[in-house]
């Protein structure tokens, strides 16, 4: 029902800032809650960021508090991670996900996209 496709990843210094984009396929999309995730080579996949349906409600791992920011355009069908302060360890392929439950899509999604890479150098 959902195809998901990120954009945006590329190779940044510590300190800088980029912003992924899901883009969305289908007449559905606002029925969704979305969310990020990322992962390391050789470590588990980890929730990073989710918005409601309506984008009234976000929520976002510890450890990027205050430094990423989760939206949504609905009209657009496009979800987006504001990602500033880039550390090194915020290295890792990061993927967008659907899942129609705002309360289950932080730990499983009913649609994953492809992941973008996003790099940070010290």
């Amino acid at each position: 029902q959902v195809q998901l496709v990120e954009s945006g990843g590329g190779l940044v210094q510590a300190g800088d800032s980029l912003r992924l984009s899901c883009a969305a396929s289908g007449r559905t999309f606002s029925r969704y809650a979305m969310g990020w995730f990322r992962q390391a080579p050789g470590k588990e996949r980890e929730f990073v960021a989710r918005i409601s349906q309506s984008g009234g409600s976000t929520s976002y791992a510890d450890s990027v508090k205050g430094r990423f920011t989760i939206s949504r355009d609905n009209a657009k069908n496009t979800v987006y991670l504001q990602m500033n302060s880039l550390k090194p360890e915020d290295t890792a392929v990061y993927s967008c996900a659907a899942d129609i439950s705002w309360f289950t899509i932080k730990t499983r999604a009913d649609f994953w996209g492809q992941g973008t890479q996003v790099t940070v150098s010290s």
